[in-house]
Protein backbone atom coordinates (compact mmCIF):
# COMPACT_ATOMS: atom_id res chain seq x y z
CA UNK A 1 0.00 0.00 0.00
CA UNK A 2 2.86 2.50 1.21
CA UNK A 3 4.75 1.64 -2.30
CA UNK A 4 1.35 2.03 -4.43
CA UNK A 5 0.20 5.86 -2.18
CA UNK A 6 4.38 6.42 -3.33
CA UNK A 7 4.30 5.34 -6.99
CA UNK A 8 0.99 7.83 -7.28
CA UNK A 9 2.67 10.83 -4.85
CA UNK A 10 6.01 11.22 -6.67
CA UNK A 11 5.14 11.48 -10.01
CA UNK A 12 2.28 14.22 -8.82
CA UNK A 13 4.99 15.73 -6.64
CA UNK A 14 6.94 16.29 -9.79
CA UNK A 15 4.67 17.36 -12.05
CA UNK A 16 3.78 19.79 -9.82
CA UNK A 17 7.57 21.44 -9.11
CA UNK A 18 8.39 21.50 -12.88
CA UNK A 19 5.27 23.43 -13.68
CA UNK A 20 7.44 26.42 -11.41
CA UNK A 21 10.49 25.54 -13.08
CA UNK A 22 12.36 28.83 -14.78
CA UNK A 23 12.48 26.85 -17.88
CA UNK A 24 8.89 27.26 -18.40
CA UNK A 25 9.37 30.98 -16.88
CA UNK A 26 7.34 33.63 -19.48
CA UNK A 27 9.88 36.15 -18.86
CA UNK A 28 12.37 34.26 -21.23
CA UNK A 29 11.14 35.48 -24.49
CA UNK A 30 11.22 39.50 -23.09
CA UNK A 31 12.33 42.02 -25.86
CA UNK A 32 11.35 45.72 -27.21
CA UNK A 33 8.83 46.17 -29.40
CA UNK A 34 9.32 48.34 -32.50
CA UNK A 35 7.89 51.68 -32.09
CA UNK A 36 5.33 52.66 -34.52
CA UNK A 37 4.82 56.04 -36.10
CA UNK A 38 1.69 56.51 -34.41
CA UNK A 39 2.76 55.38 -30.53
CA UNK A 40 2.46 58.22 -27.95
CA UNK A 41 4.42 58.69 -25.03
CA UNK A 42 3.04 56.80 -21.95
CA UNK A 43 3.94 60.33 -19.64
CA UNK A 44 3.12 63.14 -22.04
CA UNK A 45 1.15 61.80 -24.96
CA UNK A 46 3.58 63.13 -27.84
CA UNK A 47 4.12 61.15 -30.92
CA UNK A 48 7.56 59.57 -30.11
CA UNK A 49 9.38 58.58 -33.40
CA UNK A 50 8.76 62.61 -34.11
CA UNK A 51 11.57 63.83 -31.86
CA UNK A 52 14.87 62.79 -32.27
CA UNK A 53 17.07 61.46 -28.93
CA UNK A 54 16.75 57.78 -26.90
CA UNK A 55 13.60 56.14 -26.26
CA UNK A 56 12.77 53.80 -23.82
CA UNK A 57 9.76 51.56 -23.00
CA UNK A 58 8.47 48.82 -20.15
CA UNK A 59 7.10 45.59 -19.61
CA UNK A 60 4.83 45.36 -16.55
CA UNK A 61 4.52 42.57 -14.35
CA UNK A 62 0.70 42.97 -14.14
CA UNK A 63 -0.40 44.10 -17.64
CA UNK A 64 -0.09 43.05 -21.15
CA UNK A 65 0.35 46.66 -22.36
CA UNK A 66 3.79 48.20 -23.14
CA UNK A 67 3.98 51.91 -21.91
CA UNK A 68 6.63 53.71 -24.16
CA UNK A 69 7.87 56.83 -24.24
CA UNK A 70 9.43 59.76 -26.09
CA UNK A 71 12.77 59.82 -23.69
CA UNK A 72 14.53 57.77 -21.68
CA UNK A 73 13.70 60.75 -19.21
CA UNK A 74 9.85 60.01 -19.70
CA UNK A 75 10.73 56.36 -19.36
CA UNK A 76 12.62 57.11 -16.12
CA UNK A 77 10.49 59.99 -14.40
CA UNK A 78 7.41 56.96 -14.71
CA UNK A 79 9.52 53.72 -13.74
CA UNK A 80 11.05 55.72 -10.58
CA UNK A 81 7.40 56.16 -9.12
CA UNK A 82 7.57 54.29 -5.92
CA UNK A 83 4.06 53.03 -7.45
CA UNK A 84 5.34 51.78 -10.59
CA UNK A 85 8.76 50.03 -9.19
CA UNK A 86 7.09 47.16 -7.97
CA UNK A 87 5.22 46.20 -11.47
CA UNK A 88 8.16 47.15 -13.72
CA UNK A 89 9.29 43.28 -15.20
CA UNK A 90 11.86 44.80 -18.18
CA UNK A 91 13.19 47.94 -19.38
CA UNK A 92 14.75 48.72 -22.78
CA UNK A 93 16.72 51.89 -23.84
CA UNK A 94 18.06 52.33 -27.34
CA UNK A 95 21.80 52.39 -26.76
CA UNK A 96 23.43 55.54 -28.44
CA UNK A 97 26.58 54.30 -28.89
CA UNK A 98 25.29 52.05 -31.74
CA UNK A 99 22.35 54.22 -33.32
CA UNK A 100 21.55 57.36 -34.58
CA UNK A 101 20.73 60.48 -31.97
CA UNK A 102 17.99 62.24 -35.11
CA UNK A 103 16.70 58.82 -35.88
CA UNK A 104 17.27 55.74 -32.90
CA UNK A 105 17.16 52.50 -34.70
CA UNK A 106 14.41 49.85 -32.65
CA UNK A 107 16.93 47.22 -33.05
CA UNK A 108 19.48 49.28 -30.69
CA UNK A 109 17.22 48.46 -27.82
CA UNK A 110 18.94 47.16 -24.35
CA UNK A 111 18.12 46.20 -21.49
CA UNK A 112 18.14 49.22 -19.28
CA UNK A 113 19.39 48.18 -15.92
CA UNK A 114 22.30 47.19 -17.57
CA UNK A 115 23.17 50.54 -19.42
CA UNK A 116 25.08 53.44 -18.63
CA UNK A 117 23.63 57.12 -18.81
CA UNK A 118 25.29 60.29 -19.46
CA UNK A 119 23.13 62.91 -17.96
CA UNK A 120 23.59 66.53 -18.51
CA UNK A 121 24.77 66.61 -21.78
CA UNK A 122 24.53 69.27 -24.01
CA UNK A 123 22.82 67.14 -26.64
CA UNK A 124 19.12 67.97 -25.66
CA UNK A 125 16.02 65.00 -25.90
CA UNK A 126 12.59 65.84 -26.61
CA UNK A 127 11.49 66.21 -23.19
CA UNK A 128 14.40 68.51 -21.26
CA UNK A 129 18.02 67.09 -20.04
CA UNK A 130 18.45 64.06 -21.35
CA UNK A 131 19.07 60.23 -20.29
CA UNK A 132 21.61 59.05 -22.74
CA UNK A 133 21.88 55.77 -22.41
CA UNK A 134 25.07 53.28 -23.71
CA UNK A 135 25.87 49.82 -23.53
CA UNK A 136 29.00 50.22 -22.41
CA UNK A 137 31.19 52.72 -20.14
CA UNK A 138 33.71 53.14 -22.36
CA UNK A 139 31.16 54.52 -25.14
CA UNK A 140 29.42 56.72 -22.07
CA UNK A 141 32.84 58.33 -21.50
CA UNK A 142 33.48 59.33 -24.78
CA UNK A 143 30.03 60.57 -25.21
CA UNK A 144 30.40 62.49 -21.88
CA UNK A 145 33.50 63.38 -23.33
CA UNK A 146 32.27 64.80 -27.05
CA UNK A 147 28.96 66.73 -25.32
CA UNK A 148 29.73 67.01 -21.87
CA UNK A 149 27.79 65.68 -19.02
CA UNK A 150 28.52 62.86 -16.43
CA UNK A 151 28.72 59.12 -16.68
CA UNK A 152 25.81 57.20 -14.13
CA UNK A 153 25.35 53.54 -13.65
CA UNK A 154 21.54 52.32 -13.73
CA UNK A 155 20.95 52.56 -9.96
CA UNK A 156 22.54 56.29 -9.78
CA UNK A 157 19.12 57.96 -11.86
CA UNK A 158 16.86 58.58 -9.33
CA UNK A 159 13.88 61.40 -9.35
CA UNK A 160 15.83 63.69 -7.66
CA UNK A 161 18.02 63.76 -10.47
CA UNK A 162 15.19 64.63 -13.22
CA UNK A 163 14.15 66.79 -11.17
CA UNK A 164 17.09 68.73 -11.04
CA UNK A 165 18.14 68.25 -6.96
CA UNK A 166 21.64 66.81 -8.19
Amino acid sequence: MKKTLLAIAIPILLMGLSGCSPAQSHNQDIHAQHLEQHDKCHMCGMMITKYPGPKGQLMLKDSDAVPKFCSSRDMFSFALQPENQRRIKAMFVHDMGTTDWEQPDDNAFIDATTAWYVYGTSKKGVMGPAVAPFSTKEAAQAFAEAWGGRVLAYEEITLELLEGAN
